[in-house]
């Protein structure tokens, strides 16, 4: 399934954050790919043979717990790239990675990014700051888990979201959305139903379209702001 029309093409962030020969470079070795919803990128103990740096698409990266329901530990879209684990040197998947928005990406084989990485400077850094940024944010995921109620996250989650989507309107189901961020269903139809009741989002058969944007960032808790100002210091 096809993301929502966009009215220009969607740069990886990452990626622009290099000078331009170095971007060409690496670019020159990726395949430009489209990823559909739900499809399975790595799972816990495969092998992950290629990273990917999205450019109109996002990838939910679930931890699973034992039989229960995976619950989402990080959301990576065109700000950066999936592969932290072929970064630092491991060649086996911990969680289940999967795309959450359809869309494109740039896709390299995990043997040549790690080639790139050592001989390019530039990637190297933009990647330690993609890695801090994205340790920092999973640390934050902790605490929110723990303090802040369910409206708030999911209001948070539904701006990752936009954010990764470049649209106010995504695809969602309360499914994911409840499979995101570890609760029970009925807990994200009630929140999800009082924020269209304060008109903030609309939300009809897996759709949501965000009606206001800046009444919902207040509905938020404040981990979204500060994992934004984080992503705007360090990357860029």
């Amino acid at each position: 399934m096809e993301g929502p029309a966009r009215s220009a093409p969607i740069r990886n962030r990452l990626l622009e954050g290099l000078p331009p020969a170095r971007r060409a470079r690496v670019i020159g070795g990726c395949e430009r790919v489209q990823l559909a919803t739900s499809e399975s990128l790595a799972e816990p103990g495969a092998e992950v043979r290629s990273v990917y740096f999205p450019t109109g698409s996002s990838i939910s990266l679930l931890l699973p717990v034992a039989a229960e329901v995976p619950s989402e530990v990080g959301l990576t879209g065109s700000e950066g790239f999936y592969g932290i684990a072929v970064a630092l040197g491991i060649s086996t998947s911990a969680i289940h990675a999967r795309v959450q928005e359809a869309g494109s990406a740039w896709r390299m084989g995990s043997g040549a990014f790690r080639r790139e990485l050592g001989r390019n400077p530039p990637l190297r850094d933009c990647v330690d700051r993609y890695i801090f940024v994205s340790m920092a944010q999973l640390m934050r995921n902790a605490g929110c888990n723990r303090f802040h109620v369910v409206l708030q996250r999911v209001a948070r989650r539904l701006l990752m979201t936009a954010d990764r989507a470049h649209s106010a309107t995504f695809r969602l189901t309360h499914e994911s959305l409840a499979s995101g961020l570890g609760v029970r269903r009925v807990g994200v139809t009630v929140a999800a139903s009082l924020l269209q009741k304060r008109r903030l989002i609309e939300y009809s058969r897996g759709t949501v379209t965000i009606l206001d944007r800046a009444g919902l960032e207040r509905a938020a808790c404040s981990c979204y702001h500060e994992d934004v100002a984080l992503s705007r210091r360090y990357l860029g």
